[in-house]
């Protein structure tokens, strides 16, 4: 005769054995990944608040990151004098919220852990520090690095000059074979804020095959970054307000907000360099063109247009090798309504470079405050991401005119919040640029989806944004490549 626990075992195994196919087309929950991505922080701390302000928000970040080391540099805007110590204030204020920040999510390193990472850049300005005898603790550590037994690409996120990472280059051509240098090479990813002193467009011109992301130039107005701080009219711009700050970030979240300083010139310029490696579901850096937090970018050479030189200094050339650079997004936002479908289409189209940014500004900036919470409140009374599941293979292959489900059914949230579901295609992230009809209102779980006919093979991407609705609200996503054929 069997046992309760006997009929127990044998309603797992057979529940197991139902869950069993959704599992093997199931993407890995959003937020959860295997691998977190490496990056080494160059930053002209104190030239400017916003430098400060995005140290803020990447330390919050510090377990989902794989932050190798932190070097203070010169710019443009600070040419003579390094500020290292400001970095180590702010770890040290870390140090404080990290044991709360622990209680909300695993692998947040110690304070002690990421002081040891703090280095120092020569303080001179661009390529003054670039040569024979001109090394720095930052520069060897970017190539100490660069050499470990580590499989993974090592980003270089430059929020000021960048002759610290120019530096540790000129060493690796000149002192490895090339074919070591080539290896080492391949391993780096570069996203520059902008150009901020003369060494970006040596290592451009000199490292042909560099990985490398950048609004070329001093011209921050049309910078694809410069959409983290700008005023959009049409949309609501709330959560870039002093006061949002203010009530979110600086007071009442223990002494790390209390180091977040007040806007000056714009608020976090530097954030875009790596929102990027933040798992979302969304992101992924290896693909600068899909789209994420910290903008879309596309691999060509750009015109050159000549202009006087501006008030940094910094040369403007022309460039001699395709780069990752500014891409165009056509963006309608979903806005919610009062009464009937949940969400429906704005009335406004936006265009433009700075669109692949800002349309996601609302989620990340919930996402950083939701995190400035966990510096003091308990798990239970804090809101956390939820996990958007999409029942079907991260890529999957159809026929022309064949049609195929989006499903989320198996999203849910950790806190047991109510969830919205939002399936959009993206069209500038694939390489079918029509629009693709799909069936149903926008927010439902499920949708059906039938290919567009194509004279040759195309690939589209649709996006699941899962929302909840705590307080803050946050959104998590997948992204579901389609590879379409003839």
């Amino acid at each position: 005769m069997k046992t309760n626990a006997d009929s127990l075992k044998t309603l797992v195994f057979v529940l197991c054995g139902l869950l069993t196919p959704l599992q093997q087309f199931a993407q890995a929950p959003s937020g959860v990944s295997d691998q977190k991505h490496r990056v080494i922080i160059l930053t002209d701390i104190e030239a400017d608040p916003d430098d400060t302000q995005s140290l803020v928000r990447l330390l919050l970040y510090s377990n989902q990151i794989d932050i190798k080391g932190i070097v203070a540099t010169t710019s443009c805007w600070q040419k003579n004098r390094i500020a290292p110590e400001s970095i180590e204030r702010l770890i040290r204020a870390y140090g404080k919220v990290q044991p709360n920040l622990s209680k909300h999510e695993e692998g947040f390193p110690r304070a002690e852990e990421l002081l040891s990472l703090v280095k120092r850049g020569l303080p001179v300005y661009g390529m003054d520090g670039v040569g024979d005898g001109k090394d720095s603790e930052g520069s060897e550590w970017i190539i100490k690095i660069l050499e470990e037994d580590d499989d993974r690409p090592l980003w270089i996120s430059v929020w000021g000059g960048a002759n610290t990472l120019a530096q540790a280059l000129y060493k690796i051509k000149n002192t490895r074979s090339a074919g070591a240098a080539r290896r080492l090479i391949s391993r780096l990813r570069v996203y520059t804020i902008s150009d901020q002193d003369d060494s970006g467009i040596w290592m451009r011109n000199n490292f042909p095959d560099l990985f490398y992301i950048v609004s070329p130039g001093d011209d921050y107005g049309t910078a694809t970054w410069n959409a983290m701080m700008t005023y959009v009219r049409g949309i609501d711009n709330r959560t870039i307000s002093n006061s949002w700050l203010g009530e979110n970030i600086q007071q009442g979240h223990g002494p790390l907000g209390a180091l977040y300083p007040d806007v000056a010139y714009g608020v976090e310029g530097d954030t875009p360099a790596f929102l990027s490696l933040i798992p979302n579901g969304l992101n992924n850096p290896e693909h600068p063109n899909w789209g994420g937090w910290g903008g879309r970018y596309e691999l060509y050479k750009p015109e050159f247009v000549k202009r006087p030189l501006g008030r940094s200094g910094v040369p403007h050339e022309p460039e001699t090798r395709p780069i990752w650079t500014n891409a165009s997004d056509t963006y309608t936002p979903y806005v919610t309504s009062k009464y009937g479908r949940a969400v429906r289409f704005d009335t406004t189209t936006f265009t433009g470079s700075k669109v692949t940014l800002w349309r996601w500004r609302d989620d990340f900036q919930n996402d950083f405050a939701a995190r400035m919470d966990w510096c003091t409140m308990s798990y239970e009374e804090a809101n956390h991401p939820p996990v958007a599941v999409s029942n079907q293979p991260e890529e999957i292959t159809i026929k022309s005119g064949e049609g195929f489900w989006l499903d989320a059914s198996g999203s849910y949230d950790p806190d047991g919040d109510n969830l919205s579901f939002l399936w959009f295609h993206y069209p500038e992230a694939g390489t079918y640029r029509g629009s693709i009809e799909m069936s149903g209102a926008e927010n439902l779980v499920a949708r059906w989806v039938v290919a567009p006919k194509v004279t040759k093979e195309e690939t589209a991407h649709f996006i699941l944004k899962v929302t909840d609705k705590g307080t803050p609200a946050l959104s998590r996503y997948r992204r579901v490549v389609v590879r379409i054929l003839p």
